[in-house]
């Protein structure tokens, strides 16, 4: 005889239904945000080491990109928004402990500054460029005297921006998938990769792409690491842990993710950029892309994974 002590009534199918509250929206969002902080982290770096003209791809070039990739990141988390008239109340106040306070800050002081680093740039990678109105190129000669302090402001603000893309997640502490501070610092170091990977393919210097190479190079290592050590937190941790580990070890997101993610989004580009240390001609295309790629699969399937783990009721089967 085989008896089953139901201690509650969710273990019924549909009584406890699983909430996908975000869609394609806020992965999108995530994606974008993380590849910005890549782009302006490195921008403001090697312009504070003096070697704008060196890189001009990552100083100059890359950041010219940067307020269509936020405005269409902007759109996106706007369409997923269910009242949508009111998101200006975001900023009618600063709530420190919550990451949507922030994040919504950090973009209005990270896109009025993108904007003024081009606008620096702008005559030297058009010549032929003509502001128009005096007062404009006045201010904008102006602005080219704080270079140096808004380089330091575009590190500092996009280490927050891509911080807080897995700080946004990892503050779900119902959703035991997102319940980790290992997000924070992957999204992080997933967005320099991505923003690395972009400059490599829009680059038309070889010195400049090989740099590059090195440092993505040394981000995948790390991103590898903290997947690894995330999932090592979630195998030692409690029950609901283990089985969100679980969809990853053998459940619904096995094979995307070890495939997609891990495997030809950080393994083969972590080797393609190694052999092209050692000499070998890899195009760069193909590292770069596969490391974008897999960073947007990355953020679509933690979104979706996060929604889809939940707090499990505890039942007993006895066998007889």
């Amino acid at each position: 005889m085989k008896e089953t002590v139901i201690t509650s009534g969710r273990m019924n199918p549909g009584i406890d239904p699983v909430l996908h509250a975000w869609g394609w929206e806020i992965p999108i969002y995530l994606f974008l945000g993380g590849v910005v902080a890549g782009i302006l982290f490195f921008a403001g770096l090697y312009y504070i080491r003096g070697k704008s003209e060196q890189y001009k791809a990552t100083v100059k070039i890359a950041p010219l990109f940067v307020p269509a990739m936020l405005s269409i990141g902007l759109l996106a988390l706007f369409l997923d928004l269910t009242h949508k008239l009111y998101f200006w109340r975001l900023y009618t106040i600063i709530r420190w402990e919550s990451p949507m306070s922030w994040g919504a800050w950090i973009l209005m002081i990270v896109f009025p500054l993108s904007l003024m680093w081009i606008a620096t740039f702008i005559e030297d990678i058009f010549p032929n460029w003509d502001w128009k109105f005096n007062f404009v190129k006045k201010t904008v000669t102006w602005l080219t005297g704080f270079q140096k302090w808004m380089a330091w402001g575009l590190i500092i603000t996009s280490l927050i921006l891509g911080m807080y893309t897995g700080i946004l997640l990892s503050a779900f502490n119902a959703r035991p998938f997102w319940n980790t501070a290992i997000l924070g610092p992957l999204f992080l170091v997933s967005g320099l990769s991505t923003g690395t990977a972009f400059i490599m393919l829009i680059s038309k210097s070889h010195e400049e792409k090989s740099k590059l190479g090195q440092i993505d190079l040394v981000l995948i290592a790390i991103e590898i690491f903290l997947i690894i050590h995330m999932f090592m937190g979630f195998l030692a941790s409690t029950e609901v842990q283990i089985h969100a580990a679980h969809m990853f070890l053998g459940g619904p997101y096995t094979a995307v993710f070890w495939t997609f993610v891990f495997t030809l989004g950080l393994i083969v580009p972590f080797i393609s950029e190694a052999l092209e240390l050692k000499g070998f001609k890899i195009p760069v295309v193909i590292p770069a892309m596969l490391v974008l790629i897999g960073g947007l699969i990355l953020r679509f399937i933690v979104v979706d994974a996060g929604q889809s783990s939940r707090w499990l009721y505890k039942f007993v089967e006895q066998l007889q």
